[in-house]
This record gives C-alpha cells, sequence and structure tokens, in this order.
C-alpha cells in the first residue's frame, strides 16, 4: 500500500547513533529537516517457503550490513545533494533533500561480511554504470548476500506541505544464487565415517558487474573451485554467465573401521546459479561399505546418537540405588548385551574413556565364529550406549576374527540368544582392566539417607549417597581390585607378614597368603556414604561398605582417608578391632601407604577424571 508521507524526520535522524550516513547536506529542495523514511525488506528465495507457509512471498526483514543508496531522475541521472541515513536496527533509510519532481530509489543492501568477497562498489552518476563489481578471478563462493532495488516515486508540494508517494516499505532482491550440496548415503556409520568430502566445479564461469539500473554484465575467468562441503554444504555465487550448465565432481574419503580409508569420486551437473535461486546437487555417495554391518561408531556418530551416560548427577536414587539398573564387577567394568528388543547395550563402570575398542560377537548366524559386530573410536567414562544392531533390520556383511566375510541375513531378536562377546583394544587403560582378575561385585544404598535432603537426610549413621560418590566407589574399587594382584603388592604381604595377626590379637597370626585368598574372594558390597554428626567415618562388615565424603574424595592421596577405607575392607574380610586389618598395621601402615604411594600405576591414577571436589552436588 502506497502511503503519503510529511517530511519531518531531522530530530529522529540525529539521534540514531547506531546508522551509517552517506551524501551531503542538501543546498535547496523541500526545507531543511524534512524527508522520508522507507523499511527495507528482502525476499525469500524463490520456491522457499517464507515463515508464513507459502512460496516467494517478500516481507523478512533485512537487517543489512551495509546499505549503499543512489536517488535518480526518471533519465537514470544521479539527483542533486541529496542526505540518507540507514538505521539497521529498524532497517529503515531516511533521506532528506528532494524537491518535487519524478525519482528511481535506488537500493544495494549486503548481509554478512563482504569484504571478503574483495567487491568494489562505484560512486555512479548514472544508473548505466557499474554500481558493484565481484572480483574477475573469482576462486571461491562469496561470504556476502548482495540485494538490489529500483523503486520509482514522486515528490509533490500540496497546500505548503512536501508528500511522496513512496510505498511504506520496499523488498530488495536477491541478486546473487546459492549452491547446495547434498549427500546421500546408504549406510548410516560411513556417513559419520566421512573424513571429507571435497566439490571441485570445474570452470565456472560468473557474471561479475551489476550496473545501478540492476542489469549484470561482466564474465568471470572460470577458475576451478574447490569447496569443502563437510562443515558448509550452502555456497553463494553471482549468476552463471549465460545461464550455464556447471559441471565437476566430488570426492568422499571415508575411514573405515579397520584403520584404512575408501575414495570414491562422483560426477555431478549443476543447474545454473541464477538470482535469488537455489540449485541443488544430491551426491549419491555409493561406498564399499555400504553392505557392511558392522557399527563404525566415531566419535561424529557417538555424538549423533546423543547416548545418555549413568551415574551421572541428574541421576535419580530410584535408579542408581536399584541392584537390577546399577551393578557391576569390577573385573568386568565394560558390560556388553543384547537387549530384549534387539539392541546392542554397551555401559561402561569407568571414570575413564576407552579408546580403539572391536567388540566380537559369536551366535547361531556366524557359523562358530566370532564377527566384527561393533568398532568404538572412544567409549566415554560412565557410557550407556544403546543402539539398534543394523542385522535386525536388513541382510548385511562381517568379517570374521579369521578374516573370512560372513553373509548374515535379516535376524530376529530371538535368532540372537546366547550370543557371546569378544572384546579387544590397543589401549594401555584397558591392559590395565584386563588385570583385574578376582572381581568384587559393587551396588550402592541409601541406608536410609535421602539424597534429595540438603543434608542427605541422615538415618542413624547414613545419608542419602549420590551420583558423585558412587563415581568414586567405582575409582576406588577399580583400583583396590587390580591392587590385590599388583605383585608388588603381594610382596609387600609376604615381607611384613610377622606383623599380621587375626582376631586373636597378635598371637593370632594371619599368613600372606590367606589374607590374598581372603582380598581375592569374591564379594557383593552394597556402597553408602557414611554421617559424619555422630563422629563415625566408615562403616563396614559382610556385604556393607560404607565412607565419609571426605574419604569418597581423598582416596587418591589420603594415607589417613585410605585407612579409612581399608579399616572397613578389613571388616569386610571378617575382620574386628583387636586384629592388625582395621585399627593395626594392616589398615593404617601398610595398605594405606601402599594405595597412595602406587596410585600411579593404578587404572584411576588421577582425581581429575572425575574432578569431584569441584562437583557442586557436594554435600556443604
Amino acid at each position: 500500500m502506497k502511503l503519503k508521507y510529511i517530511f519531518a524526520l531531522a530530530a529522529c535522524m540525529a539521534t540514531l547513533a547506531a546508522c551509517t550516513r552517506e551524501g551531503t547536506m542538501p543546498t535547496e529542495g523541500v526545507p531543511h529537516g524534512e524527508g522520508l523514511a522507507v523499511k527495507l525488506l528482502h525476499s525469500h528465495y524463490e520456491g522457499n517457503p517464507s515463515s508464513k507457509g507459502t512460496y516467494g512471498e517478500t516481507g523478512e526483514t533485512g537487517a543489512f550490513d551495509r546499505v549503499e543508496i543512489m536517488v535518480a531522475d526518471e533519465e537514470g541521472n544521479r539527483t542533486g545533494d541529496i542526505k540518507y541515513m540507514y538505521d539497521k536496527s529498524s532497517s529503515t533509510v531516511h533521506v532528506e533533500g528532494l524537491v518535487p519532481g519524478s525519482y528511481q530509489l535506488l537500493t544495494l543492501g549486503i548481509k554478512g561480511d563482504w569484504q571478503k568477497d574483495s567487491v568494489t562498489i562505484y560512486s555512479i552518476a548514472s544508473t548505466s554504470q557499474t554500481w558493484l563489481a565481484f572480483p574477475e578471478d573469482l576462486d571461491r563462493p562469496l561470504e556476502a548476500e548482495y540485494f538490489y532495488s529500483k523503486t520509482p516515486f514522486k515528490v509533490s508540494v500540496q497546500d505548503g506541505k512536501a508528500t511522496a508517494d513512496m510505498p511504506s516499505s520496499i523488498s530488495l532482491q536477491r541478486m546473487t544464487g546459492r549452491a547446495d550440496f547434498r549427500f546421500r548415503y546408504r549406510n548410516p556409520y560411513v556417513e559419520t565415517a566421512v573424513q571429507s568430502a571435497t566439490v571441485t566445479m570445474r570452470a565456472p564461469k560468473f557474471m561479475t558487474e551489476l550496473s545501478g539500473d540492476g542489469q549484470f554484465s561482466g564474465e568471470s575467468l572460470g577458475n576451478d573451485i574447490i569447496l569443502g562441503t563437510q562443515e558448509r554444504q550452502e555456497f553463494l555465487f553471482p549468476p552463471a554467465v549465460r545461464q550455464e550448465t556447471l559441471y565437476g565432481e566430488a570426492e568422499v574419503v571415508c575411514r573405515t573401521y579397520r584403520g584404512g580409508n575408501s575414495r570414491n569420486v562422483y560426477s555431478f551437473t549443476l543447474e545454473p546459479v541464477r538470482e535469488n535461486r537455489i540449485s541443488t546437487v544430491e551426491v549419491d555417495a555409493s561406498n564399499p561399505e555400504d553392505g557392511t554391518g558392522t557399527m563404525f561408531i566415531t566419535a561424529a556418530a557417538y555424538e549423533k546418537g546423543r547416548y545418555k551416560a549413568i551415574l551421572q548427577d541428574d541421576e535419580h536414587y530410584s535408579i542408581y540405588t536399584d541392584h537390577t539398573q546399577r551393578n557391576f564387577n569390577t573385573s568386568r567394568p565394560l558390560q556388553i548385551s543384547v537387549t530384549d528388543s534387539g539392541k546392542l547395550s554397551v555401559r561402561f563402570y569407568s571414570p575413564r574413556a576407552l579408546e580403539d575398542v572391536l567388540v566380537r560377537a559369536r551366535f547361531g548366524a556366524t557359523g562358530g565364529e566370532y564377527v566384527d559386530i561393533a568398532y568404538f573410536d572412544r567409549i566415554p567414562a560412565f557410557a550407556d550406549f544403546i543402539e539398534t544392531l543394523p542385522c535386525t533390520e536388513k541382510g548385511m556383511t562381517y568379517r570374521s576374527e579369521t578374516g573370512r566375510i560372513v553373509e548374515i541375513p535379516a535376524l530376529e531378536t530371538t535368532d540372537l540368544a546366547g550370543i557371546e562377546f569378544r572384546t579387544e583394544s590397543g589401549d594401555p587403560y584397558w591392559e590395565k582392566l584386563q588385570k583385574i582378575v578376582h572381581g568384587w561385585n559393587i551396588r550402592f544404598s541409601l541406608y536410609g539417607g535421602n539424597p534429595d535432603e540438603p543434608d542427605g537426610g541422615p538415618s542413624g549413621n547414613w545419608m542419602g549417597i549420590r551420583p558423585v560418590h558412587c563415581r568414586e566407589a567405582v575409582a576406588l574399587f577399580l583400583n583396590f581390585t587390580y591392587m590385590i594382584d599388583m605383585p608388588e603388592h603381594e610382596k609387600i604381604l609376604r615381607e611384613n607378614e610377622d606383623i599380621l595377626y587375626g582376631n586373636g590379637g597378635k598371637d593370632d597370626k594371619v599368613t600372606a597368603e590367606t589374607v590374598l585368598s581372603q582380598m581375592r574372594q569374591e564379594r557383593t558390597l552394597n556402597v553408602g556414604l557414611v554421617y559424619t554428626g555422630n563422629g563415625v567415618l566408615g562403616l563396614g562388615g559382610g556385604n556393607v561398605f560404607g565412607a565419609y565424603q571426605g574419604g569418597w574424595l581423598e582416596h587418591y592421596s589420603s594415607a589417613y582417608a585410605c585407612s579409612v577405607m581399608f579399616h572397613e575392607l578389613g571388616h569386610v574380610m571378617g575382620y574386628s578391632h583387636s586384629s592388625s586389618f582395621t585399627y593395626g598395621p594392616w589398615a593404617e601402615q601398610l595398605m594405606n601407604n601402599f594405595y597412595v604411594t602406587h596410585i600411579s600405576e593404578m587404572p584411576v591414577d588421577s582425581p581429575d577424571y572425575l574432578d569431584s571436589r569441584n562437583n557442586t552436588h557436594l554435600y556443604k
């Protein structure tokens, strides 16, 4: 709709600090301080829906980064002294200095960093002259979008007032086009294993000059343009010369889980790049690995899957204290299974991540051999990975441990009954975990405490254990059960056998062999958090184990904290306060000091993995 404007905007213009100014003060025309205001919008790409769901609609707010204005007469010549200002916050152009007559308002808008495009913007005296020029040796996509409009209007004076038949808003047309490259992958694990996806446009020629009246001319040299499409798939260009079809090749390099690379090249044609249009190339990125059923879990695949983690601070106590949902044996911290719905479940009770993990499986359809069922670049600490096995969706091929290619048809979940797993990794951390031979079963218990309460809801000598303490319990017991099979540990017990005594006092001698047997006996512990308000630091015996909050935080470096831990472990092993295993040298001299001084050799060798001291969920 066209509106009539009273030219009275100077006061407003003088206060717009976030504006750009061009031109000079008028020397004649309408009285000083009068002008017109026009809101600048821009169109959507042709064929693309706007926010209202219609096609080709205009009306999106401009918010241009740079605006150039030229006011020309009917013959296309620049008028005299004109002053204009662009207010980016409202995307409005204010113009002053017009006398009655017929005009053309020419507007050039830019969105983006035009300086990276090496464009030249000229001051022109006629609409036939070049206003905007792209570099002739264009060899890369544009970083900015360029818009243009030409709007005729008239200024007249009626009853002593100057008015203009200018619309309240004008829509600038996008003068650049967009080339989109889409890659269709047939295997999701191929897609997330892409190392590079490169497009080469062969000798494309683009028009390089835009005149004041909106006409393109000029021609680029036709340099090859190479585009990396992993992070970005949409590229801006000037219109193609003579609307020529563009040609080129797409190259995709993918990793394979076995450590090699596959390289594939695909030819493509691209419909001409035109103003305000999107030209799309869809590359059918077929790959030799498409039929492979091995789940190749790269870092990108793991991030894309948004897989959960166990024992996190927001996990409810009804979950982490439920022994059917959270429990592990320290000799088997990596738990691999198939769910009832046919999904691969990988759960990791570990404060540290594990790198380079190959999971093999054997079941009925594999012909008695283990096949490569999944490979993980990295299994994060406390991972809780659950994903559908490809073999339950369609027939796939797998590599066996002997190198044979095994074809497995689409399976029902019942076909996976009795599945067995075998894990391999070159990570030194995995080597340490494999040395935990005599595992203990670890569970978590509230013992009546309430972790939702600020003070842990004390119940007797217990308070509600929280995930931050549970994670430290995982670290402690991985280290403890690793320690009991260390040759150095066995040696220190044998060398100090004379100070080991049982519940009968110092005359009740206990051999190193007996102690090792008791420590290496598989046990199940319900681990809790001790309330120190009653002066108690630890509780233990049978399948009960608990320690105060400081003990869970300081077991890496504090011999005192470790003496508390081993005191309670002495009770778990059946020893009383009359033995050397609680208030005696086993707990307070041998074990606590050995643990601290050998922490660098343990699987969880640093508190930095968990950084529990800085956890906001600790009790104050």
